[in-house]
């Protein structure tokens, strides 16, 4: 099987690094912007589901407020049985809210365009959409 990586580098305003950070290893905060069940262990080797069970996983590496480093799989066609991707997320503060890269390593080639997209559609716009709706609420 080829393996592949996924390189995605996003702005976020008006956040801080921590706050980002939480949005991802809260269970309710990142329910908010994804809609579906999420149970998160904030435990180095703690498990995960997000997206109510599709994705399942551990935890590698967390340093609260910089990084989040993540052993994922995904539970669909295609995914190969016991595989896991790891995901980074590094959080870098800017000027007007915090940069993220994020780094996916280890990721079947046929999946590597609907992971893109997903992460596009589901987690960056949809983390940017639940900001914009808090700033337009405290107007």
């Amino acid at each position: 099987m080829k393996l592949e990586t996924i390189k995605q580098t996003i702005n976020f305003k008006n956040i801080a690094s921590i706050e980002l950070y939480n949005l991802f290893m809260n269970d309710s905060k990142h329910a908010s912007f994804t809609g579906d069940k999420v149970i998160m262990s904030n435990e180095i080797n703690g498990n995960f589901e997000i997206f109510g069970g599709y994705c399942k996983g551990y935890n590698i590496e967390l340093d609260k407020g910089k990084k989040i480093v993540q052993a994922w799989h995904f539970d669909e066609d295609g995914w190969p049985e016991n595989h896991y991707s790891i995901c980074t997320f590094t959080f870098e503060k800017t000027i007007d809210g915090t940069k993220l890269a994020f780094l996916q390593t280890q990721v079947p080639e046929h999946k590597v365009e609907a992971l893109k997209t997903g992460c596009k559609n589901y987690y960056w716009q949809a983390i940017k959409n639940l900001l914009n709706n808090k700033l337009s609420t405290k107007s």
